[in-house]
């Protein structure tokens, strides 16, 4: 594996075409994977671009929670690379809007009310 980049294969991405809220989604894929994903660099944001050509929502779930007034992912990693729709951090998003999201096109993140029920990632270690 030498001299080949420390970001994850395709595969390890996975488009689940089931409807299921934020927390529901959490759930499965740390059921059946391992977590939904964290997008911590442009790469792994391209990578799950590609995977969610075939949602069947607008916006997909991602492992991006609202919580203690900040944005943190479900891995525990901090948020340093992001890609926010109107490229700029919702600081302080109205009270349903607490969860992240992928527009289908997945140029953007977005906040959706985390009772939606939506297409999901999940991520495969």
């Amino acid at each position: 594996q030498s001299g080949c980049p420390p970001t994850w294969p395709l595969e390890k991405l996975i488009l689940v075409q089931e409807m299921k809220t934020w927390e529901e989604a959490l759930e499965y894929c740390r059921d059946h994977y391992t977590d939904l994903p964290s997008l911590l660099s442009e790469t792994e944001h391209l990578q799950a671009q590609s995977k969610i050509e075939g949602a069947q929502t607008d916006h997909v779930w991602m492992g991006l929670i609202f919580l203690a007034r900040e944005w943190l992912w479900v891995n525990g990693d901090h948020l340093e690379y992001q890609a926010w729709s109107g490229g700029e951090l919702p600081h302080c998003p109205a009270q349903y809007l607490h969860c992240g999201t992928l527009t289908r096109d997945g140029e953007h993140w977005g906040t959706r009310n985390c009772e939606e029920r939506r297409n999901f990632l999940c991520y495969r270690a």
